[in-house]
Parts: C-alpha cells; sequence; structure tokens
C-alpha cells in the first residue's frame, strides 16, 4: 500500500531569539494575552511566536509552562503545530508522563480545533534538529493504542522511517506487546517483519515479545528458528525469554518437551527464575501428574530458586482438583511456614476442596482460621454460604451472609444470588424476595441466574402465573427473550417434581420453539424421567426437530447408569441416523455399562460401531472389553483385543496388565483341573 507524503514543517522561520521578561509565576503569565487586534496573519504568527518564546523560557518550570498553555487555550487562543512542540519538549524532559500521554491524545482526538496531523507535530520537533525521540514515541504510540487506533500507529510508524528519524525499539516494543495482549498476533507479526526489512534494531524483550506471538499461534519450528536467530546476531537471552520459551511448548502440548528444555537449561547453570519452574509445575498438575509437580518443586529448591506463593498455588490447586485435601492443607502450612504471605486466591481453592468432598463443617472451621489471619474476601464466603444451602443448612448460611453485613464486607450480585438460592431450596420464597428487594435497594441489578433461581423457586411451589410476572420483569431488563423465560419456567417445574404442570405449560404456549422443547427434554432428564425422555426425543426427531447433542447425551449417560441398555443402543442408533456423532467418552461409558453387566455381545456390538465410525478405542475401552471377556470367560476374545490395541499403538498399563494376568489364572486353573 503507497502511504501519503508526511507534510514538512521547519519552526526556524517562526522562531526568533529575542530577549524576553521572565515571569515568576503562572499567574502573572497568566496575564499575558498574545491576542491582537489585527486580524491578519501576520499578526497571528506573532501571536503564536511570543507563546513559543514564553514555553521556551519556562523549560525548566514544566508545570508552570502547561499551566500556561493549558490557560491560552481556555482563554480562546488555538494553538498550533510549533506551540505544541514547544510543550512536547518541555515534558519530555520532565517527569510528567501521564501530561505527555494527554497532549497527544488531544493531538489525535482534534481536541480544540487542532487542524494538523501526529506526524506534522513530530516532524516540527525533528525539524528542529531535537533528538530526544524516545519519549515522543512511547507517548505517542502509547495513545494509539489507548483508543485502539492500530492502524495508524503502523502507518505513521513505517512512514517516519523513509523520513530519517527513527522510534525507539521500546516504541516497538510496548506496540508489539499490546498486539499480542489484545489476540492481533499477526499484527504484531508484521510490525516485526518490518523491524527487520527496515533493519531495525531488536533488542531481547523484542525476541520474546515474537516468541509470545508465535508460541500463541502455535508455530513451534518458527519459535525455535527465532530463538536461534537471537545467537546469531549476538543477542542473549534473559530469564524471560528461557521462562517464554519453556511456558510456550507447555500451552502447546508439549509439557514434556518444556520440562526437558527447563531440566538442560538449569544443568547448564543459566538462571532460571520461579515462573519458569512453575509453568511446569502447573502443566504436571493440570495432568494429575502430581509426584512429577513435587519432584520438580524439591529440584527448583535444590537449585537456589525460592518458591513464592504461585508456585505453591499450583500445587494446592492441583492437590485440590483431585481431591487431596490434606496434602493441600500440608503445602499450604508450609508455604505460611517460610513466611510467604497466603492470598485469597489459595485460600479459595482450599475452602472449595473442602464443600466439594462434601466436607462442609471443616471448610466452615477453615474459613474462621482464615479470617483470624484476615485472608479471606466475598469468594470465601460464598463458597462455603452455597455449600450450606445445598445442604439444607441455612440458619448456619444466614449466619456467615449476616457476618459479611456486619464487617461492612461489600456484597455483591453473586453473593445475593447465593442466599436467595438457599432460601428458595427451603420453599422460603418470602425471606427469598425481600433479599431480592434488598439487593435492588442497594443498586445490584439482578443477572438472568438470580432471576431463573427465584422462577424455579416459584415453578416448585405451583405459582405459575408469580413466575411468569418476574420473567417479565426479567425481560424489562434486557436479559433474554420470551423463550428463556418460558425454559426457566418448564424446566423449574421439572425439577420440582411437577412434570405433568410443566407438559400442560408447554401445551399452553402459543408459540413454541425448539429451545421450549429442549427444555422439556431437559426437564424430563432431570426429573429422572429417562423413558419419557426417550419417547419425547423419538417424537421429536420424527417431526424434524432435534435436540441438542448434550441433552441427548445426558439421557445416554442416563440409560447407562440405569443399566437399560438396549435403549441406550437405540438412542445411539438414531442419534448415528441424525449425524449426531457421540463422543469416545460416551461410547466408553456405554461399554462399561455393558461390561459391567457382562452383556459382552452388546458391548462388542458398539465397540465395533465405534470402530466402524473411524474412531480408535482407547486405552481404557480396551481394558474394560478385556475384563468384560475375562468375566464371561471368554479368554480367547480377551488376548484377541489385547493383541490388537498393542497393534494400534496404545500401550498396555498396569490394569490391563492384571486383567490379563487374572485371566491367565482362569486358564492355568482350568488346565490343572481337568489333569
Amino acid at each position: 500500500m503507497r502511504l501519503p507524503t508526511v507534510k514538512l514543517f521547519s519552526l526556524r522561520k517562526y522562531i526568533k531569539h529575542h530577549h524576553f521578561i521572565g515571569l515568576r509565576s503562572v499567574s502573572a503569565l497568566a496575564q499575558l494575552k498574545p491576542f491582537s487586534s489585527d486580524s491578519d496573519s501576520d499578526s497571528g504568527a506573532q501571536n503564536t511566536s511570543k507563546v513559543v518564546q514564553t514555553l521556551n523560557r519556562l523549560q525548566k518550570k514544566p508545570n508552570d509552562a502547561l499551566s500556561y498553555f493549558e490557560h491560552l487555550k481556555k482563554e480562546g487562543f488555538l494553538h498550533d503545530v510549533r506551540t505544541y512542540a514547544a510543550i512536547v519538549r518541555i515534558l519530555c524532559c520532565s517527569p510528567l508522563n501521564r501530561e505527555l500521554d494527554s497532549i497527544f491524545l488531544q493531538v489525535i482526538r482534534k481536541e480544540n480545533n487542532i487542524d494538523f496531523e501526529v506526524k506534522d507535530l513530530l516532524e516540527a520537533l525533528y525539524h528542529e534538529g531535537w533528538d530526544s525521540f524516545d519519549r515522543v514515541s512511547n507517548a505517542m504510540v502509547k495513545a494509539y493504542v489507548v483508543l485502539g487506533m492500530y492502524d495508524q500507529v503502523i502507518e505513521i510508524l513505517f512512514q517516519t522511517a523513509h523520513h530519517g528519524f527513527v522510534f525507539s525499539t521500546s516504541s516497538y516494543n510496548f506496540f508489539m506487546n499490546q498486539l499480542v495482549h489484545c489476540g492481533k498476533v499477526d499484527m504484531a507479526l508484521a510490525v516485526y517483519q518490518q523491524l527487520e526489512r527496515h533493519g531495525l534494531s531488536s533488542n531481547v524483550y523484542t525476541y520474546v515479545i515474537v516468541l509470545k506471538a508465535l508460541f500463541k499461534k502455535g508455530c513451534l519450528e518458527e519459535a525455535f528458528e527465532v530463538f536461534n536467530k537471537m545467537e546469531k546476531v549476538e543477542v542473549i537471552p534473559n530469564e524471560f525469554t528461557y521462562s517464554t520459551f519453556i511456558e510456550g511448548f507447555c500451552m502447546n502440548g508439549g509439557l514434556d518437551l518444556g520440562h526437558q528444555f527447563l531440566r538442560a537449561w538449569a544443568a547448564a547453570k543459566i538462571p532460571l527464575g520461579v515462573f519458569a519452574y512453575t509453568v511446569v509445575i502447573r502443566g504436571f498438575c493440570n495432568e494429575n501428574r502430581l509426584e512429577e509437580a513435587e519432584r520438580l518443586f524439591l529440584y527448583m529448591e535444590t537449585q537456589g530458586v525460592v518458591p513464592d506463593v504461585y508456585v505453591y498455588s499450583a500445587l494446592i490447586s492441583g492437590y485440590c482438583k483431585f481431591g487431596n485435601i490434606s496434602k493441600a492443607l500440608a503445602l499450604h502450612n508450609e508455604m505460611v511456614s517460610k513466611d510467604i504471605k497466603t492470598d485469597c486466591v489459595v485460600v479459595n481453592l482450599i475452602l472449595k476442596c473442602f464443600c466439594q468432598l462434601g466436607r462442609v463443617s471443616e471448610a466452615v472451621h477453615q474459613l474462621k482460621e482464615f479470617k483470624e489471619i484476615g485472608i479471606v474476601d466475598n469468594i470465601s464466603y460464598n463458597v462455603v454460604v452455597d455449600a450450606l444451602c445445598k445442604l439444607g443448612k441455612v440458619d448456619e448460611a444466614v449466619e456467615l451472609f449476616s457476618e459479611m453485613r456486619d464487617k461492612q464486607m461489600v456484597l455483591d450480585v453473586v453473593n445475593y444470588t447465593t442466599m436467595i438460592y438457599g432460601f428458595c431450596l427451603q420453599g422460603k420464597l418470602v425471606d427469598a424476595l425481600i433479599l431480592f428487594k434488598e439487593m435492588k435497594d442497594k443498586g445490584h441489578e439482578p443477572d438472568l441466574i438470580t432471576y431463573k433461581i427465584l422462577a424455579v423457586g416459584y415453578a416448585r411451589c405451583n405459582y405459575g402465573q408469580k413466575a411468569k410476572d418476574l420473567l417479565n420483569d426479567m425481560k424489562k431488563h434486557g436479559l433474554k427473550p420470551n423463550f428463556a423465560r418460558d425454559n426457566m419456567i418448564i424446566e423449574g417445574l421439572c425439577m420440582g417434581g411437577k412434570v405433568n404442570v410443566a407438559e400442560a405449560f408447554l401445551d399452553s404456549l402459543r408459540e413454541k420453539c425448539l429451545e421450549n422443547y429442549n427444555a422439556m427434554f431437559n426437564g424430563y432428564c432431570h426429573a429422572g424421567y429417562s423413558e419419557k425422555a426417550f419417547q419425547f426425543f423419538m417424537m421429536l426427531s420424527r417431526q424434524g426437530f432435534l435436540v441438542s447433542k448434550g441433552s441427548i447425551f445426558k439421557l445416554l449417560n442416563s440409560f447407562c447408569i440405569k443399566g437399560d441398555n438396549s435403549k441406550a443402543v437405540m438412542l445411539l442408533d438414531k442419534m448415528a441416523t441424525l449425524n449426531l456423532e457421540p463422543s469416545k467418552i460416551m461410547y466408553s461409558k456405554l461399554i462399561g455399562a455393558f461390561c459391567r453387566a457382562r452383556e459382552m455381545g452388546k458391548a462388542q456390538l458398539v465397540f465395533d460401531f465405534v470402530i466402524s465410525r473411524g474412531l480408535t478405542p482407547n486405552l481404557m475401552t480396551y481394558t474394560m472389553m478385556i475384563n468384560g471377556y475375562r468375566k464371561v470367560n471368554c479368554m480367547k476374545k480377551a488376548f484377541d483385543l489385547f493383541t490388537d490395541m498393542k497393534q494400534q499403538g496404545i500401550r498396555p498399563d498396569v490394569v490391563t496388565y492384571r486383567a490379563l494376568f487374572n485371566a491367565h489364572s482362569k486358564i492355568n486353573l482350568k488346565s490343572s483341573s481337568s489333569s
């Protein structure tokens, strides 16, 4: 794209050096009126020259200069590119960074009838022989980024390169980093390519940003090339470079490779910070490889890297995620004993884990302990209040909620909604509505979840019309269209065991849509009406309606759990005809259900169906099939499956071998008894 020629300014012909009487204060400066009764251009130029001269005299008093500049603006003086250049020069030599940014924002927005462009201001500064361009370029780029005007930055950055002056590397780095942060990765890489093309210098931070961009795109080979290029151009990688490289591989499925790099660089005595270790430890924790995570944690300490709250948080999160609360607590105590300050993130992980394990009383006790050290927030309370409400311990939940009020904690919509949910579960609609009104009076607008909980509460108590009125109020707030309101009532009635009422409500709707049918289907599933759900699904499919795949999977899972395998097979077959492909997980669940019921003929049917769909069964599926055949004494088929599994490149684990060992033992027992 051909870029327009930049308009050139030279201030030398405008500025004359005269002795000017120094003014001691802003109030004195404000008395200067740089206006003339003459209307010709010569008098305007003289006024501008006087303003520039005054600003130049105030170079060592940036606050006074800025006050004078702003005062003139309020008095109606029309600043031009020369006066703006003068104030920019002053601010660049001062600590007034925000004020400098504001000047550029004014120019970009064309405030106060500004009739020149940013590029004109840059030219004016450059042609005066002024060479402090780092502050200018940084401020300009920042202003454009604040306004989201990324294309304009690119235009100016590479236009100016043709006119003799170059922006600082830090400006390019800031711009590229913002682009990567905003998800404009391709644009960031394009800027880097332009940098390279123009022969502009790149530093270690430039390469770190480029690596981030490439890893976000999943371009691992290109990232390798950039990393290797740093050595060729003699840019020494720093801690951020190595950490970015390791993180990039971990987030692109290369956790083990990232771990190998970490170990190799640590062995080579390359300085690695705690962040590099945290990235790999978090990856291990997410994959339930907790022993490897802890080994790496211990190795990190032997390398002299001091753990921080983030690496402990990663480990505690991993143990909480997989239900090992005792280990999580031990790590937290260890962290505190090392004088590493805990935070609400770690505390809330522990509280959530207690609640998910059903150990709510311990969560309440732990909350009290955390309160004593002052590390709790709204989320901490909300986790425990929610768990208490679900257990029907609404009185205890109310106590905690009241405690939050007493401590003058700022309650939000989530806190109110959780407590409203607890009241609705207990059928205490009056209390729920009182709290609902309080929430609105406090200025908190209810969200969709709040309305849904109240609507379900009404529906459960057969207050259908009140539920409608409530959801009409929701519509006034613009949260959802009518079908969402009707869906809430249908699902709420079913969850309250009022399936017949829900069916009648659906029939009463003048206009029905697919979402309404989905709601009824989900309602049947929630209420445990699997047979009705199945018949409803079959009826809808005959009429050309398709309920969501997720809803069908719920029903399929329900049949598997109940052992209604024939219905499950029929549902699978119907899904295949409708091109609704189940996931491997659903197939695996169904196969597992058949194997537990020792219906290996049906299990083999589904297993073959999986293969016919072009899918490869996973290790768990093969193991279930092998164990299933062992239970029904079909040893040959068990061993045939084991052979097939290895041919598919699937490595057996200890569970698979245990199943085969049991099968082999049965064969030996039969042989010995017959001899």
